[in-house]
Order: C-alpha cells, then sequence, then structure tokens
C-alpha cells in the first residue's frame, strides 16, 4: 500500500533529520528561473512515498533484496561505448567480454526502466533509445527520441524524463512508448545529471557547462530555481552526478573542475560545505548499507569513500592510470562496477579491501555502464538510481 504525501508533510520529515558538521562554504546564490513550459498534455499527480518512511530512502537497496522482475533479470554488465556506437556486454563472474552490440550514435547511459522491464540505452546523437531485454540481455529496435543524454522516471513511474542536453530541455515522455507528453525548457547550459527529493516533488539537476544547479518541480513540471555554485579553486563550477544522501536531508553534488563534492541542505538549497575528494570528481554511488558515499575521481584515478555518518572521506580506492567515470554497486554491494572513460577500460573494485578484481580492455570510449539486476522496488534512472 502507497500513501499519498504532500511536500509539506515532505519538508517535515527532512526536518526531523539533524545537521552535519563540517566547514562551511560561501553560500550559493539561489534565484527564481522564468523558464518557458508547454502546458501538460495530462495533470500532474502527487508523487508518492512509502507509507512508512524508515528514514532511509535506500532501505530496498539491500544486498539480496531484488524485485520479482528483477530476480528474472540475467545478470551482465552492460557498457555504452561513446566513440564507437556500440554495447559492450561483459559477464559479471568471469569479467569476460561475451559480445558487442551496434547501437545509436554516442550511446551515453544504460538506464533501467521505472518498472525494471527493460533497460535502454541513450544513443545521444543518435536521437534514439535502443531497449535492451534485461530476461536475455538481446537488443531491440531502437525508439526516435530527441537528443536523449540522460534519462530518468518520475517517483509515480507515470513519465521518463529524457534530458536533451543539446536541446537545453527536459522532455516528458510515456515510459512504454516514448511519446511525448510535455516538454520543458531549462536556463542553463549542459543540464545533465539528477536525483530526486525524498517524495520526488522535485529534482536537482546539475548543469555541466553553466556551473549551475536547477530545482524542477517534477508535479507542476517547471524551474523554480537556479542555483549558482561558488568558485572553489578559482575555476567555474563543472557539476556532474547528483546524489541524495540516506536520510533525505542532504543532496551531494560532484564537481570535476572543482575537484571534490558539495553538500546542499535539501530543504533550503543552501550550500553547507564542499569536500575535497580528488581530480575529477564525477560519478556518486550510494553503498549498500547505505553507509558510504563513493565518489569516482576521473582524473586522478581514485575513488574515494566517504562516510555519510561523519562527513569524512575514511579511505581511498586506488585505480593507478585509471580514469574511472560511471557505473553502478553489484547486487551483492561487494563489487564497484565503473568505465574508465578515458582509458578504454572497465573496472571492477572489492567494495571491502578496495583491491581492483578486474581491469577489463573494452576500447573505445566507455561511459555510462550499468551493473544489472540491482536492488530496489523501481528505477528513478541513470546507471541505476533505485528506491
Amino acid at each position: 500500500m502507497r500513501l499519498l504525501i504532500p511536500v509539506s508533510l515532505a519538508a517535515a520529515l527532512l526536518l526531523s533529520g539533524c545537521q552535519g558538521g563540517g566547514t562551511v562554504a560561501a553560500p550559493v546564490a539561489v534565484r527564481p528561473s522564468a523558464a518557458p513550459v508547454s502546458p501538460p498534455v495530462t495533470p500532474p499527480v502527487t508523487p508518492s512515498v512509502p507509507a512508512r518512511f524508515t528514514g532511509d530512502l535506500y532501505a530496498a537497496d539491500r544486498p539480496g533484496m531484488l524485485a520479482p522482475e528483477a530476480r528474472l533479470a540475467k545478470p551482465l554488465v552492460y557498457v555504452p561505448d561513446d566513440r564507437g556506437n556500440r554495447v559492450v556486454v561483459i559477464d559479471p563472474a568471469t569479467y569476460k567480454v561475451l559480445r558487442e552490440e551496434p547501437v545509436g550514435r554516442l550511446p551515453q547511459h544504460v538506464t533501467p526502466s521505472w518498472d525494471l522491464k527493460t533497460l535502454w540505452v541513450d544513443n545521444d546523437m543518435g536521437n534514439s533509445l535502443t531497449p535492451i531485454d534485461p530476461r536475455t540481455g538481446a537488443f531491440g529496435a531502437p525508439v526516435k527520441v530527441a537528443d536523449p543524454y540522460n534519462l530518468y522516471f518520475t517517483i509515480d513511474g507515470r513519465s521518463a524524463v529524457v534530458v536533451a542536453e543539446r536541446l537545453r530541455r527536459l522532455d516528458f515522455r510515456d515510459p512504454h512508448t516514448m511519446a511525448l507528453q510535455q516538454t520543458l525548457h531549462v536556463p542553463c547550459q549542459g543540464v545533465d545529471h539528477a536525483d530526486f527529493s525524498i517524495d520526488g516533488s522535485h529534482a536537482l539537476f546539475s548543469c555541466e557547462f553553466g556551473g549551475q544547479l536547477l530545482w524542477v518541480d517534477m508535479v507542476h513540471r517547471r524551474v523554480d530555481r537556479v542555483i549558482d555554485l561558488p568558485r572553489e579553486t578559482g575555476r567555474r563550477p563543472k557539476p556532474q552526478d547528483v546524489k541524495i544522501s540516506p536520510d533525505g536531508r542532504t543532496f551531494y553534488v560532484a564537481d570535476e573542475n572543482s575537484n571534490g563534492v558539495y553538500e546542499l541542505d535539501a530543504l533550503s538549497l543552501k550550500l553547507k560545505r564542499f569536500v575535497t575528494t580528488g581530480l575529477g570528481a564525477h560519478g556518486l554511488y550510494v553503498s549498500r548499507d547505505s553507509k558510504d558515499l563513493y565518489v569516482t575521481n576521473r582524473h586522478s584515478g581514485s575513488v574515494a569513500v566517504m562516510s555519510f555518518a561523519t562527513g569524512q572521506i575514511r579511505r581511498f580506492f586506488a585505480i593507478p592510470g585509471g580514469t574511472p567515470d560511471m557505473g553502478g554497486v553489484s547486487a551483492d554491494g561487494r563489487v564497484l562496477w565503473l568505465s574508465g572513460r578515458y582509458t578504454g577500460e572497465v573496472y571492477a573494485i572489492d567494495t571491502v579491501t578496495g583491491k581492483l578484481l578486474a581491469r577489463i580492455k573494452v576500447g573505445g570510449e566507455p561511459h555510462g555502464l550499468c551493473v544489472w539486476p540491482q536492488p530496489g522496488r523501481f528505477s528513478l534512472g541513470h546507471t541505476g538510481v533505485l528506491r
């Protein structure tokens, strides 16, 4: 049973969390946006959250907690190659490349659908999405979609959200047919990655080339705020991946130019602090026990392991000469799978020891890797944001 909870109650839930420590950085500039929005085709629905909120948004992502549909999936690792217009398929048990599948131009990410029944290859320049049947690993006929750099889903599963980076818009589409429902134009350059508020009523999107964040009302489908990030290193910020904390009170934003992670209060959107993690901070992944945040440092060949409880970097996983980018955590939580963006590799890292278990040559420019299946009740998109 699901309980419909309004935004005001979601705010009360967030306020119940305690505040973390750390050095406070300069405040971000937050301003309203006047981004145009087309009229909705269908009336928006109120997002839903579990009737009994446990205090951990990732409580359903524990090892072995596979949804019935995910249990039917064939365990595989899907690696899109930006340069080669293909997806490399890897056996996670043997670390061997099984085959290569041709797809559309510039495949960026492989994204699990909200109902976990389909994996979508986001063919950015190919203007298409290629479906994969996770039960068999078979690739289907591509579906025409404009500029799908990234792909997310509303928390109720009624809409897919295609992140059309080049076109500077978010396209709300039917999650099965991908027929267009509504278009939201965004006032920033390089709209990129996102994560959702505790109840899914809002999402925080990064704008890679504008050094900004967007606070998007996913119910009324409008941009409510534009947030200008400060210059931590004297360079314009280049925000990448976004992740919400298990308790729902903090957003983490990896920034490639600032070499670390911004922490923002999930209610006020005020900057709490900045944490240096390594050169080229890029991807963010939550451990299966919800204790740690894995931060990939693309230019320093490392993964920073940040404790949610203390806010401190408690260790590093070293990948000598590597360029760790995007990926995900295995279903049992024991292996962190990452693409090596500029070295044509895939990395498998033991999450307990930090040991590099495998370094798999795939060639090209591997990007938004998806390891499947993963635990969780439904997918919010990207390479596996499940709740």
